[in-house]
Parts: C-alpha cells; sequence; structure tokens
C-alpha cells in the first residue's frame, strides 16, 4: 500500500516539474523575436529522497547582431548589460538597446526607462554618434564639431547565468551572480545594430515536444497506480 502511494506522490512530483519546464520552454519560444532575449533553462537535479527539483539558470550567450538604419538602436558586442533607470528609481540591466528619444530629450528603453545617468539628445541635434566605449557625441549640423553629451555605462556580473528576469525583458542581480561591476575600458558598443534573442526555436520546439510525452507518460502511469490504490482498498473493505 505504501508503495503504491510513494508512486503517485512521485509521479505528481514529476509531472508538476515537468508541467513547470514545459512552460519555461513555451516563454523561450514566445520571445524568440525579443531583442536581445536570453533563453532560460532548468537544470535538473534529484534529491535524497528520490524527488526531482531544479535551478533555473539565464543562457547568457550572445545572439546574432542585426544591422539597421536606426540611430537610437545599439548593441553590445561583448559581455555586460546596460544599467537602466526606472521613472520610480529602480535600477535593472538590459541588453535590449532598441532605445529612443523620451521625455525631455532623455535616451530611453521602449518603455520609458532612462539609459544610464541620463543622456539629452538636444532637440536641433543634427545627428549623434556613440563611440565603442560609450560616448555619445552631437553634431549641431553637418560638418560642426562633435561635442561630448554623455557617457552609456556598461556593467558585467560574475555569474550572468544566475540573473533573473525582471521588468520587461531587462535582469536583475541575485545572490549568486553578484553585485553589478562597472566595465572601465571596452569597446563594446555598437551604433546602428541590435542584438537578437539566443533562442534557437528548433531545440525549443523539440523540447517541448519531448516534455509534452514525458507528460502524457507520467499521468498514465499516475493513473494506473491511482487505480490499483484504489482496487487494493476495495480487497481490504
Amino acid at each position: 500500500m505504501y508503495s503504491l502511494q510513494a508512486i503517485i506522490r512521485k509521479n505528481i512530483n514529476c509531472a508538476t516539474y515537468q508541467f513547470e519546464r514545459l512552460g519555461q520552454v513555451a516563454n523561450n519560444v514566445s520571445n524568440y523575436q525579443t531583442n536581445a532575449y536570453k533563453v532560460t533553462k532548468f537544470e535538473q537535479m534529484l534529491r535524497e529522497d528520490g524527488y526531482l527539483t531544479g535551478v533555473l539558470r539565464t543562457d547568457a550567450r550572445q545572439g546574432d547582431l542585426l544591422v539597421t538604419n536606426n540611430p537610437y538602436d545599439m548593441a553590445i558586442n561583448g559581455n555586460g548589460y546596460f544599467p537602466v533607470i526606472s521613472p520610480e528609481g529602480e535600477i535593472q540591466y538590459t541588453r535590449d538597446g532598441a532605445f529612443t528619444r523620451g521625455e525631455g530629450g532623455y535616451l530611453m528603453t521602449g518603455d520609458g526607462w532612462l539609459v544610464g545617468d541620463g543622456i539629452k539628445i538636444p532637440s536641433n541635434s543634427y545627428k549623434f554618434t556613440v563611440s565603442p566605449n560609450g560616448d555619445v557625441y552631437n553634431y549641431d549640423y553637418a560638418g560642426s564639431e562633435p561635442v561630448l553629451i554623455g557617457h552609456i555605462p556598461i556593467v558585467e556580473f560574475d555569474s550572468p547565468e544566475s540573473l533573473e528576469q525582471g521588468h520587461n525583458n531587462k535582469m536583475v542581480p541575485t545572490e549568486e551572480s553578484g553585485p553589478p561591476r562597472l566595465i572601465g575600458e571596452h569597446n563594446y558598443i555598437v551604433q546602428h545594430q541590435i542584438e537578437t534573442s539566443n533562442t534557437n526555436v528548433f531545440d525549443e520546439v523539440n523540447e517541448m515536444l519531448r516534455l509534452n510525452a514525458s507528460m502524457i507518460a507520467s499521468l498514465n502511469l499516475m493513473k494506473v497506480a491511482d487505480d490499483m490504490y484504489n482496487k487494493a482498498i476495495n480487497i481490504r473493505e
């Protein structure tokens, strides 16, 4: 009797775990066109009591860079994240460099978060350029001398795989990721380019199909064990 109950409990645990993984894989697939989206993966572990558990990890590998004609599009060709600040003052981190000229002329994310400490693009700007080291220069007119108007910082983490999903394609640090650390000298920023998602759609769809089949098998086994358990109760009665 006890072994049947144990089988049912373990299959419930297994089915629940697989359902959570299926949801995560579906989220990866749905974000395959999201700029700079980072795939999340479950690292499966078997506990000493025989039950499955898992740890969610971020795949921090860089996505492909796509060339655009938009001067507000920027990508990081290397390690690191752009620090961005919400209207409420919260700091999170992103590699989605599809920026815009927002309220007051400041460089912002598409959902209104300030980039860096605040870089104001003049309303009469002829053009602006971003150097690989993050320095932003403005030109008042064709042939004018460039004027430094700000700097876009980049930070890195000891363990970017341990970052957690934050607000709208942003990341937040955890104890395992460590605090953000400013990258002093670099040449990582490229203007007129955007990073694409690192989702491999074919791998994720294959994983979704495998998990779906595994869930069906677990649920069928659980039903068989439940039927046997009910029959054993009826026999005792």
